[in-house]
């Protein structure tokens, strides 16, 4: 089926048609976002990366113009863009310092966290044990899944949600001090 014939069909709203390029590109897209996103995102970021590429041509499939690329490549483009965007939204969220992430996962941070806080709060993350302390960095600084952490630190995922709310109470412990 040739490109024409598909933007048609997707501007006139078939919804087969779209059924059709969602299967037709979605290991492509996949491909060329989770390389952008690898070190930086969850694969549920990769997915929801392709579901707004495909969501972008649901929306404006006027904008493809068959005489400039093919439908591949104009997708293609739309990834690799959407991605890029992706991957500055959570390059700049993770820019926040950690104390704030982990004080406000802690319930700490309703008013904004006081500079004394912050150095408290980073003073009993030092103190805790190396495991302790790279379970807490991986959850709420990189925001890694309980499921990512016990692959990356071969665990079993329920112990490694336990481990987390140990140490989120000796945290809360340590910061009442």
């Amino acid at each position: 089926m040739n490109d024409k014939k598909i933007i048609t069909a997707i501007i006139n709203q078939d919804e087969q048609m779209l059924a059709f390029v969602l299967q037709k590109y979605s290991k492509l897209l996949w491909r060329i976002a989770a390389s952008i996103l690898i070190n930086a995102a969850s694969v549920q970021d990769v997915e929801e990366c392709i579901a707004d590429v495909f969501i972008y041509l649901w929306q404006h499939p006027e904008k493809y113009d068959p005489n400039q690329a093919k439908l591949a490549s104009w997708l293609s483009i739309i990834a690799r863009s959407k991605a890029i965007d992706r991957y500055r939204q959570i390059i700049r969220k993770r820019e926040l310092p950690i104390e704030e992430i982990v004080a406000e996962s802690l319930g700490y941070a309703q008013a904004p966290v006081i500079d004394e806080e912050k150095e408290k709060l980073l003073s009993c993350i030092g103190e805790l044990g190396g495991r302790d302390r790279d379970l807490i960095i991986r959850r709420y600084y990189y925001e890694q899944k309980p499921a990512e952490i016990a692959v990356a630190l071969d665990m079993p995922r329920k112990q490694v949600e336990n481990r987390l709310y140990y140490v989120r109470q000796k945290l809360k412990k340590m910061m009442e001090r």
